[in-house]
């Protein structure tokens, strides 16, 4: 990834009203997170969507040691999916969601798509604070680059990583399927960060995460 194209996203990114972190590594951005932005937020509940980024950071377990933080695990092991989706429900009203995207513009836009919609859901609307940890790789020129990329990159892999049983999974591309498993039902495009600030984005100048 060449360094204009970091730096031109940061920059669009800031002018579309997202807050913007930038760092060497996952410690960094787990530091980013503890010392910077929470400090600034004191939230009481936090939640989280998937992300290998965000895991990486190592983040998530300060947050479950944490006594003055009620943290809603929604990929806790061994609970059922009622509940795991009842948790997902109150994750949506989290002070503070963490999460990755699957693709960020260069022109400064979040691009992602869902299964379930709790990930998306979180980051449109409900938590008040929105973190979002992505590693450079997920830079793309546009949406429709970030289309192609999800639908043949990140899809296809994240089928694999849960185990569905869908064609993408076998091919490594999109099939435009119908199976049951299929995990891409909603997308969404974030053109820019409302309020001004809500959505902060910790950008890590390494590739992570699919």
């Amino acid at each position: 990834m060449h360094m204009p194209d970091i730096e031109q996203t940061v920059s669009a990114l800031t002018a579309n009203g997202f807050t913007v972190y930038r760092t060497p590594n996952p410690d960094g951005a787990r530091d980013i997170i503890l010392n910077e932005i929470l400090p600034g937020i004191m939230p009481r509940v936090v939640s989280f969507g998937d992300s290998l980024t965000l895991m990486e950071t190592g983040v998530l377990d300060a947050f479950r040691a944490d006594p003055e933080i009620e943290f809603i695990d929604t990929f806790e092991q061994g609970v059922d999916r009622p509940e795991i989706l009842q948790r997902r429900r109150q994750a949506l009203l989290s002070d503070l969601f963490l999460t990755g995207s699957n693709a960020v513009t260069t022109n400064g836009k979040l691009v992602n798509l869902d299964m379930v919609g709790n990930r998306v859901g979180g980051i449109v609307f409900g938590p008040e604070h929105v973190v979002i940890t992505v590693g450079v790789n997920k830079i793309v020129p546009d949406a429709n680059a970030a289309i192609q990329r999800i639908r043949t990159v990140a899809a296809p892999q994240n089928a694999r990583r849960h185990n569905a049983k869908t064609p993408c999974a076998k091919t490594g591309r999109c099939m435009e399927c119908k199976s049951p498993e299929r995990i891409c039902n909603v997308w969404t495009i974030t053109e820019k960060s409302w309020p001004k600030g809500r959505i902060r984005v910790v950008l890590i100048d390494q590739e992570l995460g699919l």
